[in-house]
């Protein structure tokens, strides 16, 4: 099992956490400063561009998306993705979307989306599923099609609604079910009803943990802050910082990338509703939400149950400058990773991060924007700390020391999933699209994006400001 008791305490995550709230102005002038660093793009194939990304607003789960399906979210954000770069429906040559929880009528919710949206009946489509970065695969799928010569426009998607989640029958039920269906006489279907017992009825119902562990994933999260040492104040002090930087950047019209949907029964509906400044007092006397009772995780410092759908446009710099679109950044390299889902579930961003900055060739100096995806407070505390343990750094990433950990002033600054939301199927275009928007509202260069996903999975990419942006 992980145990951390030797790593060091992350002085900057405490001492630093709400200094971001003042610090826009000195990091833009910093930024404005720097030398501009020489970058070989030749490594990363074709210059592949975002030319934008939107999304719904994140909203609470059973709340005014409670009575849509998730391929009508989906078709959604891909209208309003066209509305907004004026892209012709006919110009896109594949469409790749990404969900977790799938609703067995429309398996394939890409398609489902292409179909109702009015795009080309000729445009092919499929759906990725990778836990929570599944529309991080997307991305990157559409990326690998790009850069094959395959297509040269692609739209990468993802969507979720836990308001409707499938409920099955429970696998004695559905053997019992398909055996009664293949029963040719009555007294065949008199046996089988002899055979039926009470607990075939209980249902199966979803719920977010691991297959081969059976563990639900805010367990896994309370012994990984439990490990590195995370105290309840610190994962608390966290969300609140994550809550009042995504509140602050909403009043100031920061979330860009949010467009407005009408639902029916309910109207326009053009906010994350999640989004609440409490205060420390309040958020301590929550009780932990999964150790009982000494566990860290409450329903303040961890994600809640999201729905929503994103969407961003995708090709190559020659294909935008044909159609004459304006990109905003470049989609440089990524890497997936993968490690123990037991004892270090969400740790993806700790070992993702070293690895891809190293193969670009940059340090942590040369990113200006970090969007790391926020399962738990805990986590991303946890991950922090990871990256500047000398211990963890060389008994689990084999590496000579520690690699150290991203500045918090440019941290997630616009909040995060914490409090802006996680539709599990659609975060990743949130973080890529959030990286490049902040990149050019900060005049940066360089942003980091990274998450962590069930299965020890996680995924990292370097998103590049387009020079023009």
């Amino acid at each position: 099992m992980l145990s951390l008791c030797r790593t060091k305490t992350l002085t900057a995550a405490t001492t630093r956490l709400m200094a971001p709230l003042a610090c826009g102005q000195q990091q833009q002038q910093k930024q404005q400063s720097r030398t501009v660093q020489t970058f070989d793009t030749s490594k990363f194939g074709k210059n592949i561009v975002l030319i934008d990304g939107v999304r719904t607003p994140f909203n609470h789960s059973n709340t005014d998306y409670k009575d849509l399906m998730a391929y009508e979210l989906q078709t959604q954000a891909i209208l309003n993705l066209l509305k907004r770069t004026g892209l012709p429906k006919d110009a896109i040559d594949y469409v790749v979307c990404g969900t977790v929880i799938q609703e067995p009528k429309t398996g394939n919710i890409a398609r489902e989306a292409v179909l109702s949206s009015g795009i080309s009946l000729a445009t092919p489509a499929h759906t990725v599923t990778q836990a929570c970065i599944s529309s991080n695969q997307a991305i990157t799928s559409a990326i690998g099609y790009i850069n094959s010569g395959l297509y040269e426009t692609a739209v990468a998607g993802g969507v979720e609604t836990m308001s409707d989640v499938p409920i099955r029958h429970s696998r004695k039920m559905r053997k019992w079910l398909l055996s009664l269906n293949k029963a040719k006489s009555t007294a065949q279907r008199l046996s089988m009803l002899l055979q039926l017992r009470p607990d075939y009825f209980v249902p199966e119902l979803p719920a977010v943990a691991e297959f081969t562990t059976g563990e639900v994933m805010g367990h896994s999260g309370d012994r990984l802050a439990a490990s590195f040492q995370v105290s309840r104040r610190e994962q608390d002090e966290y969300a609140l910082r994550s809550h009042m930087l995504a509140d602050k950047a909403s009043k100031e019209g920061n979330l860009i990338d949010i467009e407005g949907i009408t639902v029916p029964k309910k109207g326009l509906v053009d906010k994350d509703n999640g989004i609440r400044v409490s205060t420390m007092e309040q958020m301590s006397k929550l009780r932990p939400a999964f150790v009982k009772p000494y566990g860290t995780v409450t329903a303040a410092n961890a994600s809640f149950l999201t729905d929503g759908a994103s969407a961003c446009l995708i090709m190559t710099e020659d294909k935008a400058k044909q159609l004459g679109l304006k990109p905003k950044a470049y989609l440089r390299q990524f890497l997936y990773v993968s490690q123990d889902p037991k004892d270090q579930l969400l740790l993806g961003p700790a070992y993702a991060t070293p690895r891809l900055l190293e193969k670009a060739g940059l340090t942590l100096k040369d990113i200006d924007v970090f969007e790391f995806h926020e399962a738990f407070a805990g986590q991303i505390l946890a991950n922090l700390k990871a990256l500047d343990s000398d211990w963890f750094a060389k008994e689990y990433m084999k590496r000579s020391g520690k690699f150290g950990a991203p500045d918090l002033n440019k941290f997630n600054m616009w909040g995060g999933s914490l409090s802006i939301g996680h539709p599990f199927g659609a975060t990743g275009v949130r973080l890529v699209t959030t990286t490049a928007n902040r990149l050019i509202k900060e005049n940066g260069r360089f942003g980091l994006v990274a998450a962590c996903a069930a299965g020890g999975l996680g995924h990292a990419m370097i998103v590049e400001r387009y020079p023009s942006a």
